[in-house]
């Protein structure tokens, strides 16, 4: 199992109901278990590894520090910012190849579908948080997007 892999499980037991998730594959065995009311993250509790398999190595960890200042809203930007919430895969159509759902200087209401993200084979309509214009599209489609990354601006 992969580290991106193994992040996205864990992203999905903290932003979910349940406590705990095990998963047994032909490459080992994940057991995930979210901590108390404490508001800590889900710590991945035991991985084991079929002997002869080399442990990854700790070239994706130096990398996540550039994720997460891509994830940031940029700063210089005025109006409101949307954040995905959740991981996954960012489309400005409904269908490959459509027409986008909105674009720059189309008026939305709170409420109207604005993109898709797809996680774990489910598309997910992402609504307009406010009403007004979108000013910026911050991402490009089949991006993959991270938890509170920006996807647009509406002013």
């Amino acid at each position: 199992m992969d580290l991106r892999k193994l992040k996205t499980l864990i992203d999905l037991v903290s932003e979910s109901n349940i406590s705990e998730l095990e998963i047994t594959e032909a490459e080992g065995k994940v057991r995930i278990v979210k901590a108390g009311p404490a508001a800590s993250p889900p710590q991945a509790m035991a991985y084991a590894m079929p002997q002869g398999m080399a442990m990854p190595a700790e070239a994706p960890r130096a990398a996540a520090p550039a994720v997460e200042a891509q994830a940031e809203a940029p700063a210089t930007t005025s109006g409101h910012v949307v954040t995905s919430p959740m991981v996954g895969t960012f489309y400005r159509s409904s269908s490959p190849g459509g027409k986008p759902l909105v674009d720059v200087g189309d008026s939305v209401k709170e409420g109207a579908p604005i993109c898709i993200i797809e996680a774990m084979k489910i598309m997910n309509e992402i609504e307009a948080t406010h009403s007004g214009t979108i000013t910026k599209v911050l991402c490009e489609n089949g991006q993959p997007v991270e938890f509170g990354q920006a996807l647009f601006v509406i002013e």
